[in-house]
């Protein structure tokens, strides 16, 4: 997701699409939110990973 977020926003910026550069925002902080969620432990999505 994070990754798909920096793609939209690249797009969205060489093309000056403001839809493609806002939802690349989102998706990236969405993403970052996940990420950190994950690393610090919480099961997200209902997954838990025990190593």
């Amino acid at each position: 997701m994070i990754v798909l977020g920096v793609i939209l926003l690249i797009i969205g910026f060489l093309t000056g699409i403001s839809i493609l550069w806002t939802i690349g925002i989102i998706l990236l902080i969405i993403g970052l939110i996940l990420w950190v969620l994950g690393a610090v432990g919480h099961a997200v999505g209902g997954r838990k990973h025990y190593w």
